[in-house]
């Protein structure tokens, strides 16, 4: 059984983006090579989950190295909007690629795979492919809220910004606490961290 997780920067007061959808807030953008500049956070990112940087990123660091944790990205449509506004058509070429979207037409990218059907059940499907690689889904609450029942692990970036107002980690899911546990955490010179917590086993 494939885990999916879910990679996302937050703030301290729990939110991933700004009412419209912007994350620009956050100090050093996402500090993922993106800009040129890297932080120690920055590093350990490129170090530790190469895959999920995208295919701007990667050229710009003339990153060509094996995905160490996923081969499988999912992305819901405001996400993946992001993306398109900037060119992409697949941002993550070096991972299977799945959009989650109802108005979408499919065809937009050869790697690009829309799914228009219950995002729940297609991940179940994925999760009982065979394979050690896991699966991620990154930054959209709306399809993280969603696929809520089925993430096993959360890599959550914290960073120390307070945004104030926003959208939550998972924008309308249900009221359903499940319990994780916390395996490591890395502490950056910026105040970042990166943690990752587990769902305790028959946490569903």
């Amino acid at each position: 059984m494939r885990k999916l997780t879910y990679f996302v920067a937050v703030s301290l007061d729990g939110y991933v983006c700004a009412p419209d959808g912007s994350f620009d807030f956050f100090p050093g953008g996402d500090d993922d090579g993106s800009s040129g500049e890297l932080g120690d956070n920055g590093e350990f990112h490129v170090n530790e989950y190469p895959e999920l940087l995208n295919t701007v990123a990667r050229a710009h660091l003339g990153l060509n190295v094996p995905n160490k944790h996923f081969d499988t990205m999912l992305q819901g449509r405001g996400s993946y909007q992001i993306a398109l506004d900037q060119g992409l058509t697949s941002p993550y070429g070096h991972m299977r690629e799945y959009v989650y979207s109802r108005t979408l037409a499919d065809g937009v990218d050869p790697n690009v795979t829309v799914v228009a059907t219950d995002p729940l059940r297609h991940v179940r499907e994925l999760k009982a492919e065979d394979g050690e690689p896991g699966i991620c889904t990154v930054g959209g609450p709306s399809i993280a809220g969603l696929l809520l029942p089925e993430i096993d692990e959360l890599v959550i970036k914290r960073y120390p910004v307070v945004a104030g107002a926003g959208k939550s980690f998972f924008e309308g899911a249900a009221f359903d606490p499940a319990l994780f546990e916390r395996v490591e955490s890395n502490s950056f010179e910026n105040g970042a961290d990166y943690t990752l917590f587990r769902r305790r086993p028959g946490a569903r």
